[in-house]
């Protein structure tokens, strides 16, 4: 313990104690030469086990920030190492942790989590080009400075990143905010294990809630802590929290790209859905958007890779190109690395999103989203042709992002596919790969199988089987409003209501041959009561609109079934 007003090496005076933790002191002091205001961090040795890990904790800091230069990185300036103690002299960073901002404030500004979520991102993604891995990312250990940016310290947790490893010597971290790898079992920590304890610590800033007190919380959307919140923000966070680490951004490159664009994505998906919902008030069509980020590798000769994926991804999100030009970027993206989202994601909803197709999916689009299961041709540089199968790699590199485009996929068509025949069918296969993670989309599945049924019945007279299928359609018109009730994302929701009146309405007749009038106006009374939870909730506009239109096909379809009944 050093004493206030000492001196360490005759040069740095002790002015007073700024922190103490189980493990080591840190100590403002001052270079009166120079005139500079310096923080030394201090462990003693004593045999005791805290205090050699507190040794290590500091050597592992030498051994880290040495030589490191990073504008939200602090900088080592002197080493001390005796018998008795080590210590490390290092940039003083004015300011207080973000611990302590939550504590007195609580949840943050969402404006202020994502500028600090981005220079976090962008410090982790310098430290990983070092090989280095954080590993014990929380806002205790995020010093906020005066001018309201942020300082990464304490690197007691810290490693190198060595490839021949296949697990980690010591599982370091805070539980709460760790990855699961973090605690053995599931290989050594790599970048994505930062990505994931990131994560974690923008959940609780801004949501407010805690992850080592209420761990059930960690991984809850933001935004049923405050609707108000962006979708895109959400998805994002979301995304970094995955268990599998194969799951999540797979670099601080791509996690950047998203933060990047985190309010074009949730303000493309808001209007993306109020267009397609307004046109189900008109022409009974609907879609769904979405958020979706790049897939970018992380080793270095997947890093040149990603970023000729990533130049072909942005060339063709031009929405001046001739459509038949973006699509051919696109696939050239898919043809470069197959197991990236953002190629497919960008792609479909190019097509679903106006063009020369105003915003149906058409035939020859429809053809290209098959290449995708079916089969790609790819040309070497010798010449030589071969075929790739590009969600079969999809599949096995990143199985979260397959499940989301075939979902996406399905959706598109669902509600936006030309060939009014064949929609149900086809969105039938792609919701299939998708039911593990979407539980709407079996709903969905069992809805198409339902539908298809009926059809067989079209221009015949009616039969009890055809009335048996009504029946089971119900069921499943039922249980998509129960599953929608369950989920989160409440652009989904409005889809799913949406579905709900559409076909109620226009097949009130039918359903009343063996489906109670009264239950049919219940669950319309249901689906009433839901939205209008939402409308009271939500702070959209556009939205709140949107409810207002449903509620009146709502009364549209009760009078049908009234006057059918």
């Amino acid at each position: 313990m050093l004493k206030i007003g000492s001196y360490v090496d005759g040069k740095y005076k002790i002015l007073n104690e700024i922190s103490r933790g189980g493990m080591s002191i840190v100590y403002m002091a001052v270079n009166e030469k120079l005139n500079k205001t310096w923080a030394i961090k201090v462990a003693q040795r004593n045999g005791v086990h805290d205090n050699n890990t507190a040794i290590m904790s500091l050597a592992a800091d030498k051994k880290t920030l040495t030589g490191l230069r990073h504008p939200n990185l602090p900088s080592i300036v002197d080493v001390y190492e005796n018998e008795r103690s080590m210590m490390l002299v290092m940039d003083y960073i004015e300011g207080n942790p973000l611990s302590k901002t939550l504590e007195e404030y609580g949840a943050q500004p969402q404006e202020d989590v994502i500028r600090w979520a981005k220079q976090l991102c962008g410090v982790l993604g310098y430290l990983h080009g070092e090989n280095i891995i954080y590993r014990d990312m929380k806002p205790s250990n995020i010093i906020r400075k005066p001018d309201g940016d942020i300082m990464l310290v304490d690197f007691g947790a810290a490693r190198e990143f060595k490839e021949e490893n296949v697990a980690d010597t010591q599982c370091l971290g805070t539980i709460g905010y760790a990855a699961p790898e973090q605690f053995g079992g599931h290989g050594q920590t790599d970048a994505r294990t930062d990505i994931y304890c990131l994560g974690a610590t923008l959940h609780h800033l801004i949501t407010g809630i805690d992850p080592c007190k209420e761990t059930s919380f960690t991984k809850a959307p933001i935004r049923r802590s405050d609707a108000s919140l962006s979708g895109g923000l959400e998805r994002i966070i979301e995304k970094c929290l995955r268990d599998d680490k194969r799951e999540r951004y797979q670099s601080c490159a791509e996690l950047m790209y998203a933060l990047e664009r985190y309010e074009e994505y949730d303000d493309r998906y808001r209007k993306k859905q109020k267009r397609r919902l307004a046109a189900f008030f008109t022409a009974a069509a609907m879609a769904v958007g979405f958020a979706s980020v790049s897939g970018l590798a992380y080793a270095a000769a997947e890093n040149r890779l990603s970023a000729d994926y990533g130049l072909k991804v942005a060339a063709a999100s031009d929405a001046q190109l001739p459509q038949e030009r973006r699509v051919e970027l696109y696939l050239d993206a898919v043809r470069l690395d197959p197991a990236g989202s953002a190629a497919y994601l960008n792609m479909l909803e190019a097509f679903v999103s106006g063009g020369d197709s105003a915003g149906r999916l058409t035939r020859e689009e429809a053809s290209v989203l098959t290449q995708l299961k079916a089969g790609l041709d790819v040309r070497d540089d010798r010449g030589y042709s071969s075929t790739i199968y590009p969600l079969e790699a999809l599949k096995s590199g990143n199985p979260a992002a397959y499940r989301e485009i075939c979902y996406e996929i399905g959706t598109a068509f669902w509600y936006d596919y030309e060939a009014e025949a064949d929609r149900f069918s086809a969105a039938a296969e792609w919701f299939k790969e998708a039911s593990s993670d979407y539980p709407t989309a079996g709903i969905y599945v069992d809805i198409g199988r339902y539908r298809q049924e009926i059809k067989k019945y079209a221009g015949q007279n009616r039969t009890e089987k055809m009335y048996e299928a009504y029946a089971s359609l119900w069921e499943s018109l039922a249980a998509l409003r129960a599953g929608a009730s369950e989920i989160d994302d409440n652009d989904i929701k409005l889809l799913a209501w949406a579905e709900i009146v559409s076909v109620a309405s226009d097949k009130a007749g039918y359903f009343l041959v063996n489906v109670d009038k009264a239950e049919m106006l219940a669950l319309l009374d249901d689906v009433a009561a839901d939205a209008g939870r939402l409308g009271n909730e939500t702070k959209y506009e556009d939205v709140k609109a949107i409810i207002k239109g449903l509620s009146a096909e709502i009364g549209e379809a009760k009078a049908r079934i009234n006057s059918a009944g």
